[in-house]
């Protein structure tokens, strides 16, 4: 029996909030009442074996997320075997997990445990394109917060499954000042200045509309600068000026098909925000054994 809790934990996520946000989207499903249909065709004590199968090729997250969904969903009994790792590229027919249990109780949880699973396999499989089209410039591919409400840290721990890297999980463990901020203070300098006054110690990205704000935060002590919407041209030259000086990252208007042109300019990140706001989901199915 796979210890999911445990699992999840070593992933770097909460399993009690893993838990709720199954039992969140259970209630969703039921709605206060009870699966009609399998009540109605499946005998109580009717007991099943059922694999998880994608139905194209894909990297896997959210192994254990399904898992949780299938274990909160259970009336009785129920074992669970996974037969890869989150992190591994599978293909169409191999089968992910496999769940022993009440019928019912599969049936119940089937939906759910499937979009939550075929989203988060969506973003690491996506991610693992963009990190394929920068391999070799030695730039790595950064997500933003432009996640789905309550699914962040999941969908964040499927851009590290693709090989990706996070950028700051919350408002509050770090700041990036940008250009609301520097319009409010008076400038990317004063904000960022406010910032080190009144938050010692914490991590301090700015960004730069323009190649003379990024050298002026630099020159004001900033390690740390998202470079937005620059042509592959400016980045080049902010590399060749500042990538020994600071932490650069690119931002704004970037595809796959630029992202290894972009990589080359000397950047450190590629920020793509399309790794949790637009990944396609990965179909996945259950198939009764």
């Amino acid at each position: 029996m796979r210890d999911v809790a445990a699992s999840l934990r070593e992933a770097g996520l909460d399993p009690d909030a893993v838990a709720a946000l199954a039992d969140a989207a259970l209630d969703e499903d039921l709605a206060g009442g009870e699966d009609v249909t399998s009540a109605a065709t499946i005998p109580d004590d009717a007991m099943a074996v059922a694999d998880v199968v994608p139905r194209a090729a894909g990297v896997v997250a959210g192994l254990d997320v399904a898992a949780m969904v299938f274990l909160r969903a259970a009336s009785k009994p129920l074992s669970i075997e996974a037969h890869v790792a989150d992190g591994e590229t599978v293909a169409p027919g191999s089968p992910l997990l496999t769940v022993s249990g009440s019928a019912r109780d599969l049936l119940l949880a089937e939906r759910t445990a499937l979009n939550l699973l075929g989203h988060l396999c969506g973003v690491a499989t996506l991610t693992r394109a963009w990190v394929d089209a920068v391999a070799g410039t030695g730039a790595r591919i950064r997500d933003t917060r432009k996640t789905t409400p309550l699914l962040r840290a999941l969908e964040k721990y499927a851009v590290r499954c693709g090989g990706g890297v996070n950028h700051r999980m919350s408002l509050s463990d770090a700041a990036l000042v940008k250009d609301n901020h520097a319009h409010a203070a008076g400038g990317v300098v004063e904000a960022y200045r406010r910032v080190v006054a009144e938050r010692p110690g914490i991590e301090v990205q700015v960004e730069a509309d323009s190649l003379e704000d990024a050298v002026a935060a630099v020159d004001a002590g900033a390690t740390s600068v998202l470079l937005d919407n620059f042509s592959t041209g400016d980045l080049r030259r902010a590399a060749r000026s500042l990538a020994s000086r600071a932490t650069l990252e690119a931002s704004g208007g970037l595809s796959l098909d630029s992202a290894g042109a972009v990589a080359a300019t000397g950047v450190h990140y590629l920020a793509v925000g399309a790794l949790t706001h637009s990944a396609p989901v990965l179909d996945i199915g259950l198939d009764f054994s």
